[in-house]
């Protein structure tokens, strides 16, 4: 009996002090909760050689993890098994988040780069004072065309999508909200509508779209335009700056009925870790100089001002991509619908996608 306790003892202190070596050991390399910071954002949304860099001038390990959707990031916020410190969703998204106690407020006094924002993309109506969120990128949904493809044709409206020339041409992203705002703008409604009987006069009209959609895809759509593929495609304004960079064949046009003008933001989930490393890493990206780098390797517009005078001329000074203010403001932020309305806008967007096969 003695024997059997005397092995079971030096087993237990045997696993103890392996358990403390390989803490210490996670720890010195930057696996410990205050050396780690963990980031939830898009698929390629951020220059790599900015994590080096911050990782190199914090000493801190970045692990870093995308999501291909506003919906798909809360629900894994939301379901806890993942701890994230710092996350990047839309400003619908903010206001869902907020509204399910999801995220912890920003500490400002710790962001001294925060001066460097336009007050325009401060204070906007999904955060108030911006107690919850920081902003990253800003843009637009809009029109990718090849004139050339199609015979020297402009395209000025979603309705010119509707065009019986323009069979087998369209190419369109995969979002429920993207589409249906298309189909709801193009009507002369609000891509907010909530009133069912424009709803459906929206899928309508869409499901007539159909024979001039060749595909609705996701990431591909880039590289499937900029081979020409298709003539026409309705992308966010970053993928078609990206688009336009592979072919100058290509030009990025505003709906005149009207759009999406987005906003995505830097937050803190309510389950972080490393909320200390959070805000290093929010204010190391509004340093203008990084903001700039990061703006010019994903292609989005920043929202830091001073940001603007680091890049190039014809990034910055693109109508296209930084659009005047009497412009900005014909167009319409995503406003959170709720949980059921959203879902029927999925079923809506699922029905004319099913349509499709």
């Amino acid at each position: 009996m003695k024997k059997l306790l005397r092995t079971f003892i030096i087993i237990f202190v045997t696993a103890f002090i392996l358990m403390f070596v390989v803490n210490r050991l996670n720890s010195s390399q930057g696996y410990g909760g205050g050396n780690t910071l963990t980031i939830y954002n898009w698929g390629d949304y951020i220059d790599p050689e900015l994590i080096k860099e911050f990782e190199k001038e914090t000493g801190m390990k970045v692990i870093y993890q995308t999501f291909d959707s506003n919906e798909a990031m809360m629900t894994k916020i939301e379901q806890g098994g993942t701890t994230y410190d710092l996350a990047v969703p839309s400003e619908y998204a903010i206001e869902k988040m907020k509204e399910e106690n999801l995220l912890i407020p920003i500490d400002h006094s710790k962001l001294p780069n925060l001066k460097y924002i336009n007050p325009k993309f401060m204070n906007l109506s999904f955060d108030p004072k911006n107690k919850y969120s920081v902003p990253y990128f800003w843009g637009t949904v809009g029109i990718v065309y090849n004139s050339e493809m199609l015979g020297g044709k402009k395209i000025t409206s979603w309705n010119d999508l509707w065009d019986k020339n323009l069979k087998n041409q369209i190419l369109l992203v995969d979002g429920a909200r993207e589409v249906m705002g298309m189909g709801l703008n193009s009507l002369g409604y609000s891509l907010n509508d909530t009133n069912e009987q424009h709803l459906q006069q929206a899928k309508r009209k869409l499901d007539t779209l159909m024979p001039n959609v060749k595909a609705i895809v996701g990431d591909e759509i880039k590289m499937l335009l900029a081979n020409e593929e298709a003539a026409v495609g309705v992308v966010w304004s970053g993928d078609a700056a990206e688009i336009m960079d592979e072919n100058d064949k290509l030009d990025y046009v505003l709906p005149k009925e009207g759009t999406n003008l987005w906003f995505d933001n830097m937050v803190i989930p309510k389950t972080a870790k490393n909320v200390e490393g959070a805000h290093k890493f929010i204010n190391f990206m509004l340093d203008p100089k990084h903001a700039a780098q990061n703006a010019e390797y994903v292609g989005y517009s920043t929202p830091n001002k001073k940001a603007l005078a680091y890049l190039p001329k014809d990034i910055s000074g693109d109508k296209r991509f930084y659009p005047t203010d009497k412009t900005t403001n014909k167009l319409e932020v995503y406003e959170n619908l709720g949980k059921k309305m959203l879902a029927h806008y999925n079923e809506l967007f699922l029905e004319f996608k099913m349509h499709s096969k």
